[in-house]
């Protein structure tokens, strides 16, 4: 069951990151939101029944979203987080009882703050002496995409805040959308311009505020609301959420005014249901409501796990269904060879939007709904492009329908699939021989975390593979700009600054290098601490599974997948061609294991604005020995604090954390641990 485990936690991850790029950099979202949180409540469920699979990386630990490469990066001085989830009015009644429980309230009724969720795409605005300075979407969490041409153009007169009390520092959180009239005004005058109109408003406002030209995010319809409050400095924040809120709306921003203070889960409960009967009413679209903890300094108190704040819950409103029809089930092909089947939908317009296709997953989830060519299906689509299906319409059945078979030989190279986990998951045997596969994996190889180049699209991948002008990721490095302009949507300027990113991406690590080679269960986490490990290529490539095995993280089938990977005859050259290209990394600084440093052994958290990226700082304390976490407790060591430190600070100062600033944490690198009079390290 183990095995079977860590197989399922390991195809959830990567199909929740895939939705989550998805979502939060495309816009562009396939599932519906009641789908997505039931993959992450399926592996929260694995992970906590098999505790030792659990990783820092899972997208139940961190915020789902990525930082796009058309706007700079922001690095967020305090991390924007997500929400829990609650579906029920049971699991409502939970949160207030684990509430009142870590703050041991006893049975006393909990005062929270209960506002719509708005439907948008959460911002962070940054304010110095009351003026705009910077406006970020929330990214990852942690690095978010720097819009702020774009929203002072939303904000208006806010970008500058007004009245008294204005901090030297100020970060408002906050949702930017775009209202029920305007988006439909919006659509109207795009359709009869003849431009590309939007499937529902969140969308249209996360594309809207993501224009280069911010003219074009000046012409269109966005609201802003704020939320919340991120860094504040040399002002002590109102004791309440609530009065942060109207604090805030006295500084000339913007905040809904259907917030409301509410007494204990009965009252959340109440709020609950008075929306929820006006949800077509509203002049905005929301999908829930949010219930937080009103006293600040409950909500200090109370923390955050790594992916949400344990003083917040949003509570999700019931997903939209409607019936529709099954005109054909189609196979695609994956990167790895799965084969997933997708249900073609007589389209219809259903929670804010058209759809027509479906994920039917795999044959276990066919054959439990007994899905088939002409069915009556209800789907469902809770904010989402693309729906579930829920159940098949059996009294509609039409005579003579067939129970779906699935394909013996791959649709797109014809080798024959061959079938996994008891037949549930089935896969093309083709390799990199199948142009699915090989289009996908050379996807994977250019994206940002891999060896990001920028540039390489899925239209000009598919170009690429189909003109047989490359027959593997290493065929990049061959590439001219006389061949790419010769493609469609290629001219001579996009061809050279292309061929550019492609010599650029020679130089890069081998933890990115790996990563991008696609190995089966190789992820990025994966990837760094093979590469931390045995910094070796030729040690990894010819790896001892056993000793890969003594490396914390890798299991024996992680150490299985990589020990294939490497004994492929075809893997090894492309390997050989890629280095012989240029592809290259630098030598490792510091012997792995390293046992004389200041930092070895010890646990660390990073905050603020270092004058390093945070990944390199993070990287040098690894190298050294270090743990490096992202949230302070009382067996932290050393909490290493840069500029606009944040509430992290306060948080190492109550616990007796020692701080760092960042002159110190220099003189530290490299620095060997002090010893005490017999020796042992201090």
């Amino acid at each position: 069951m183990s095995k079977n485990a860590l197989q399922k936690i390991f195809q959830l991850r990567e199909l929740l990151e895939y939705h989550n790029y998805r979502y939060y950099v495309l816009d562009d979202p396939e599932i519906p939101d009641a789908g997505y949180d039931r993959l992450i409540r399926e592996l929260s469920a694995l992970e906590a029944e098999f505790p030792q699979y659990q990783s820092d990386d899972s997208p139940t630990r961190k915020v789902g979203g990525y930082a796009a490469k058309t706007f700079s990066e922001v690095e967020h001085a305090v991390p924007m987080r997500s929400l829990g989830n609650a579906f029920t009015e049971e699991a409502v009644v939970n949160f207030d009882r684990r509430v009142r429980e870590l703050l041991d309230l006893g049975e006393g009724k909990m005062e929270y703050v209960a506002e719509p969720k708005l439907d948008g795409l959460a911002v962070s605005l940054t304010y110095e002496n009351g003026w705009l300075v910077q406006a970020a979407t929330r990214g990852d969490g942690r690095t978010g995409e720097n819009i702020t041409q774009n929203v002072r153009k939303v904000l208006g007169k806010a970008t500058r805040l007004q009245g008294e009390r204005i901090p030297a520092v100020l970060e408002a959180r906050g949702e930017v959308f775009m209202r029920t009239d305007d988006f439909e005004a919006f659509n109207r005058s795009q359709k009869k311009a003849g431009q590309k109109t939007f499937v529902n408003p969140r969308n249209a406002a996360a594309g809207s505020l993501r224009q280069l030209d911010p003219g074009v995010t000046a012409a269109r319809p966005l609201s802003i609301y704020c939320h919340g409050l991120g860094h504040v400095s040399d002002r002590q924040p109102p004791p309440t959420h609530r009065e942060s809120m109207e604090w805030l709306r006295a500084l000339g921003l913007p905040v809904s005014d259907r917030m409301k203070t509410v007494e204990g889960v009965e009252g959340c409960l109440g709020y609950y249901r008075e929306l929820l009967g006006q949800r077509e009413e509203l002049p905005f679209h929301v999908d829930g409501v949010v219930y937080k903890v009103s006293r600040i300094d409950w909500q200090d108190r109370l923390g955050f796990t790594a992916r949400a704040p344990r003083w917040a819950i949003a509570h999700k409103f019931p997903a939209q269904e409607e019936m529709t029809r099954v005109k054909k089930i189609e196979v695609q092909v994956g990167r790895t060879g799965a084969i997933t089947p997708v249900a073609r939908l007589k389209p219809v317009f259903v929670g804010g939007a058209t759809v027509s296709n479906a994920t039917l997953h795999n044959r276990e989830e066919i054959a439990r709904l007994d899905v088939r060519v002409g069915d009556c299906v209800i789907v469902r689509r809770a904010g989402e492009v693309i729906p579930e299906v829920v159940s098949v319409v059996l009294s509609r059945r039409k005579k003579g329908a067939r129970a779906f078979a699935y394909p013996e030989t791959c649709p797109v190279c014809r080798s024959p699939v061959v079938y996994e986990r008891g037949g549930v998951i089935a896969r093309c045997s083709g390799g990199l021989f199948c142009d699915a596969q090989k289009k996908e994996s050379i996807r994977h190889f250019a994206s940002r975390k891999a060896m990001d180049i920028g540039g390489l699209g899925e239209k000009l991948v598919e170009q690429l593979v189909d003109n047989r002008l490359i027959r593997d990721v290493a065929g990049l490095y061959t590439l001219t700009p006389e061949q790419l302009a010769g493609l469609a949507g290629m001219a001579e300027k996009s061809a050279g600054n292309l061929v550019g990113a492609i010599e650029k991406s020679k130089s890069t690590t081998l933890a990115r290098f790996l990563y991008a080679l696609g190995i089966p269960l190789v992820g990025e986490v994966t990837a760094e601490v093979l590469a931390g490990r045995l910094p070796d290529l030729e040690k990894i490539s010819h790896p001892d599974e056993e000793e890969l095995q003594c490396i914390p993280g890798v299991g024996p089938i992680v150490a299985r997948s990589v020990s294939t990977f490497f004994d492929q005859p075809h893997n090894q050259a492309v390997i050989e061609k890629l280095k012989a290209a240029g592809v290259r990394w630098p030598a490792p600084q510091t012997p792995s294991g390293v046992t004389d440093s200041f930092f070895s052994g010890k646990t660390v958290v990073l905050t603020g604005t270092l004058g390093m990226p945070r990944s390199e700082a993070r990287n040098r304390l690894q190298s050294l020995g270090a743990r490096v976490t992202g949230s302070i407790s009382k067996n932290t060591d050393y909490l290493i604090a840069g500029r606009d430190a944040g509430s992290k600070a306060g948080r190492a100062q109550q616990l007796g954390v020692e701080i760092l600033d960042e002159s110190r944490f220099l003189e530290h690198l490299g620095r060997p641990p002090e010893k005490g009079p017999d020796g042992v390290s201090a």
